[in-house]
């Protein structure tokens, strides 16, 4: 994994996925979970607010659930 995307929080995480489409589709308590249409697929993905580092698991598994590449994500940081 690369390095830039550890250091992510969750305002990034969000604004990731919201430039590829995806929109707030429910919220409970911290955890939001955002909705989006990937390469014609819904794809659902469970961010927890307000936190200032994600564990190398959790990015890992925020990007399986998005179905985006782990490039685009790095491409949206590196703008």
């Amino acid at each position: 994994m690369d390095r830039r995307l550890l250091s992510i929080d969750s305002q990034t995480v969000e604004k990731i996925l919201r430039f590829y489409g995806f929109k707030l589709s429910r919220q409970k308590g911290d955890h939001q979970q955002l909705l989006g249409f990937v390469k014609g697929r819904k794809s659902r993905v469970t961010v927890l607010a307000k936190q200032k580092h994600f564990a190398p698991k959790t990015i890992k598994s925020m990007i399986q659930q998005s179905n985006l590449s782990e490039q685009q994500w790095i491409d949206y940081i590196s703008k």
